[in-house]
């Protein structure tokens, strides 16, 4: 199964960078251009400039985005401002934060994982990706030999042992620091040899689940393949390029807290939103009126107990859906796995998106009719200033489920889950050589 190894990372030296909140960022992926902006002030040294650096009007084969990434991160490393560690090691990294009123802790353990096709069904993938995006990756990859942001991936672990051995690690950080979002992050190196090899024979027996990464992890598959057709053979094992970084979380982590993500419609012609009526739902769900925006997501919550369910918001009314008998049946013969038919997700785009309003997958992921929330006032504050047409309320996707569905060898929709906090960018680099 899955070949977890100590990493030999690369790290910012305590000596130049005494307050590491200065450097880091959240992953490429969800950085805006106010945010890049503001990284690029924030500090000379900020991870940014080698994980989204900023493209100039003027650049070339020579002189790019990734170049510019190459070469500050050879300048950093004979400055001494980013160094390698003694001897390869594993990392503790937990994250402490407040959500939704309560304080969680996420418990991860850094590391690099050896690159496995899908077909091999070591590590399981749960979404598709975009070429774009791996595009951009691969450019990067090619340029720096590196990889700055781990991926996150989920285990079981259902007797606790791996928990067990990483609490031992927990009680005095190394590099303790609070970011922007005001979530604390807690850094330590596992360097004693006989518990890394607990941990490599404990992970030995698994499988992995990609929670959030999948562009990363097929970049590094490309980049090593890569390699391979340019040297005419096959790498060694123990080539670096056959390895990424990856951040591994217990499946049952009371940390893991996933956000709903609801789903905001807009641009809908006339005929699309006459389909959105109590009568017009009442084919796949049971509706009720609500009268009052009083705790919605209590009340969303406790139905989704029962049966998958929603809440649709228009300016005229306030449903709750229940899916009925009819609508299961409706979700069957979908093409897809039993697991994917149960998914919230899947029976909101299925039903409502699909089979109501005659959108198509392609309008969706295109943007053409929905985007996407995770707060939930904010997406009210959307419906109630007219900026979108409707509102569907969704309650958060449980990862047991994103589990079923890899297991199945399927795919989720889009924007199914959203996993809170983000991991950070810039504790520690995975050097490919």
């Amino acid at each position: 199964m899955a070949d977890v190894r100590p990493l030999h990372g690369l790290r910012y030296a305590h000596e130049k960078i005494e307050d590491l909140a200065q450097v880091v960022t959240p992953p490429f992926d969800v950085i805006s251009k106010e945010a890049q902006e503001r990284y690029y002030q924030r500090n000379p040294y900020n991870i940014v400039r080698l994980e989204l650096g900023k493209a100039e009007p003027n650049d070339n084969e020579l002189n790019n985005v990734y170049t510019r990434a190459a070469a500050t991160l050879a300048e950093w490393r004979v400055q001494g401002v980013i160094q390698q560690e003694e001897k390869p090691c594993y990392y503790l990294y937990q994250q402490l934060f407040q959500q939704g009123g309560k304080t969680y802790t996420r418990t991860s353990l850094l590391a690099r994982v050896r690159l496995e096709p899908w077909e091999k069904r070591v590590i399981l993938p749960h979404e598709h990706t975009r070429k774009k995006d791996k595009d951009d990756r691969l450019s990067l990859y090619r340029a720096c030999v590196a990889n700055f942001s781990p991926i996150m991936s989920l285990y079981e672990d259902p007797q606790g042992r791996m928990r067990r051995l990483l609490s031992e690690y927990a009680l005095q950080p190394q590099v303790l620091f609070v970011d922007e979002e005001k979530v604390e992050h807690r850094f330590q190196p596992i360097y004693d040899e006989e518990q890394i090899a607990l941990i490599r024979d404990f992970f030995a027996e698994r499988q992995l689940y990609i929670a959030d990464g999948h562009h990363r992890y097929e970049t590094g598959l490309n980049y090593r393949n890569e390699l391979v057709a340019s040297r005419g053979r096959e790498l060694s094992p123990e080539d670096a390029a056959n390895f990424t970084m990856m951040a591994l979380i217990d499946i049952d982590d009371p940390g893991l807290v996933v956000m709903p993500t609801h789903r905001l419609l807009f641009n809908l012609p006339s005929e699309g939103l006459s389909a959105l009526t109590p009568e017009q739902l009442g084919s796949f769900f049971e509706v009720e009126p609500l009268h009052t925006d009083e705790a919605l997501q209590a009340r969303l919550d406790e139905a989704g107990q029962a049966q998958p369910s929603f809440i649709l918001k228009t300016k005229e009314h306030t449903l709750l859906l229940r899916l009925h008998d009819q609508g299961r049946a409706a979700m069957q013969n979908s093409g897809h796995s039993a697991a994917w038919e149960r998914l919230d997700v899947a029976i909101a785009q299925r039903l409502i998106f699909e089979a109501l309003l005659g959108l198509t997958p392609e309008d969706m992921a295109a943007g053409k009719y929905v985007r996407y929330n995770h707060e939930l006032q904010a997406s009210l504050d959307e419906l109630q200033n007219g900026s979108i047409q409707a509102l569907l309320l969704l309650n958060s996707t449980p990862l047991r489920q994103v589990c079923d569905v890899a297991q199945a060898d399927d795919r989720m929709p889009q924007k199914s889950t959203y996993i809170y906090p983000k991991l950070i960018t810039g504790l520690v680099i995975n050097p490919l050589w």
